[in-house]
């Protein structure tokens, strides 16, 4: 079965149109009108192995807030329906990533429920044309929307690009753990409630 969806969401504030293939190769083809997170996301489709296609309009001439949060969304949203019932899955994924001085550690469950937790102090206001307040906007959106509990930290980091770069490949290499098929349960639900 092939684990791949299409989402579009229009709003008066955004038009954005996202396909995802979870068991992909890391390609991927973006316009969106938000430099640093259009370099964001392709660092996450590499490190993830996922192909995505994104095209996003937004209110950019307001800010980029409504932009940066609505493609969370829809990030979320994608895995949430390319997983289904997330037969076969390994559920659970975790990763610590170096980057230069920085270190990230992500940890998630596609549990089927929301909480999450986010701890980088950020010096800098932004890094290119992205507000660092965003980038845990970012994630709250797909956390909630993919219905998963996310745990993200960032240590030791004094370059902000750094802090943000580990994150999205951390969070990428953990999520794409997560949704790997564990061949020994591979018809079954990973949950004791039989639902996930």
């Amino acid at each position: 079965m092939k684990r791949e969806v299409t989402i579009k969401r229009k709003t008066n504030e955004t038009d954005i149109e996202l396909f995802l293939n979870i068991d992909g190769s890391g390609k991927i083809e973006s316009d969106i009108p938000v430099g640093f997170l259009t370099h964001m996301i392709d660092l996450f489709a590499k490190h993830g192995l996922f192909d995505l296609n994104i095209k996003a309009k937004g209110d950019t001439y307001i800010d980029e807030h409504h932009t940066v949060e609505d493609i969370g969304i829809v990030l979320g949203e994608a895995f949430a329906k390319a997983l289904g019932e997330k037969t076969g899955i390994k559920r659970y994924g975790f990763f610590i990533l170096p980057m230069d001085e920085s270190l990230a550690t992500v940890a998630i469950d596609f549990a089927g429920r929301y909480s999450f937790r986010f701890e980088c102090p950020f010096v800098r206001e932004k890094v290119g044309d992205l507000s660092t307040e965003l980038i845990k906007h970012f994630w709250d959106a797909f956390a909630q929307n993919a219905k998963v509990n996310l745990y993200i930290k960032v240590e030791n980091g004094e370059n902000e690009h750094h802090k943000i770069e580990a994150i999205f490949k951390s969070a990428a290499r953990a999520i794409r753990m997560a949704c790997e098929i564990d061949e020994r349960v591979k018809d079954k639900i990973p949950s004791t409630k039989g639902k996930l």
